[in-house]
């Protein structure tokens, strides 16, 4: 027994250190996973090891570690510290009870949002949160602000990407917002630096915390999201939240919502005036764009109904029949 809880410790501890040096590589402790001291969070991811239930939450912890590796530029360094991670993953495997074993049922995400458990979750000290991720021309922002207005809560798509902005003094021209719909950009879109002056490229990295654009504009619009779920109700279009609020354990609701291709098609063309050649083109490059966006710092597949509470066909219900099911979930299994 006391040999396990000192393999367990020192597993701890190996984390602990790996998600220390990625910052440190990175130049930047923002969006640390494991914040506080070493010897306190240690004994939190023995108990995780040990407390089936609460396993997953060991295990996203450790992915985000590993998306953040993955984000640093010099290559010597990412290898380095990418070796150290799988070895952190076989050695979990390893563990004669492993935490990353058991019951197919997750118990995490069913204690968050499961209509089993969902009844009084967001009452008092909760407050009720509906992400909605959603393919272009599937109407996913109509039901989304229709929802919120019929529910009257506060509804955010790129009011967050400017908010970020505006934390980091950046200028919108200045860095691309991958999670949004804002297909009118270019989108192979890059920012020549070429001209730039040694001045301008320091401000950038300070201003950027040494890291790439995208992703301090990441780390920072999860720092946001976390705040505005202890003070206010709210429906969120995208922008990975359905992940960041599950890693942070904040009650919400997780929605995609699609249609059927050709149908989405002959909406863009109506919407956005073009021919169905170059509807189905644009389609398939934001289709593209956001299932890189949303893997990329989520480790997960877009649109994959097994990431999601609900999953909406919207051809089947329209706008207004949308909204009316989810309304109808969400009065029935909580406390409004």
């Amino acid at each position: 027994m006391k040999e396990d809880s000192k393999q367990l410790i020192e597993l701890a501890g190996r984390i602990y250190d790996l998600d220390t040096e990625v910052y440190r590589v990175l130049g930047s402790g923002l969006g640390r996973v494991f914040s506080g001291s070493r010897d306190a969070r240690v004994r939190d991811m023995v108990h995780y090891m040990t407390a089936q239930p609460d396993g997953h939450v060991l295990r996203s912890e450790i992915a985000l570690i590993g998306n953040m590796a993955r984000t640093i530029p010099d290559k010597a360094e990412r290898s380095r510290l990418m070796r150290e991670y799988d070895a952190i993953l076989k050695q979990v495997e390893a563990l004669p009870n492993s935490f990353a074993a058991g019951d197919i049922l997750d118990e995490g995400l069913a204690s968050l949002n499961s209509s089993a458990q969902l009844s009084g979750r967001f009452g008092e000290g909760n407050h009720l949160i509906i992400c909605i991720g959603r393919t272009y021309g599937s109407a996913g922002t109509d039901i989304g602000f229709a929802l919120a207005d019929t529910l009257k809560i506060n509804y955010y798509d790129s009011e967050i990407f400017t908010e970020v902005l505006e934390r980091l003094e950046a200028d919108k021209e200045d860095v691309m917002d991958r999670a949004s719909f804002a297909h009118k950009q270019n989108l192979n879109q890059s920012i020549d630096v070429k001209d730039r002056s040694f001045r301008e490229k320091l401000r950038e990295f300070n201003r950027y915390h040494g890291l790439p654009k995208e992703d301090a504009v990441f780390f920072n619009q999860s720092d946001l999201l976390h705040e505005m779920a202890q003070r206010e109700d709210f429906v969120i279009m995208g922008r990975c939240a359905d992940v960041i609020l599950t890693n942070q354990r904040i009650p919400h609701i997780s929605i995609f919502i699609n249609a059927p291709f050709e149908l989405r098609a002959r909406r863009v063309m109506e919407t956005d005036e073009l021919s169905y050649k170059n509807a189905c083109k644009l389609l398939r490059q934001l289709d593209r764009r956001h299932r890189k966006y949303y893997q990329f710092y989520t480790g997960r597949q877009w649109g994959n109904s097994v990431n999601y509470d609900l999953c909406i066909n919207s051809a089947s219900y329209g706008i207004e029949g949308s909204v009316k099911l989810i309304e109808r979930i969400i009065n029935q299994h909580t406390k409004r």
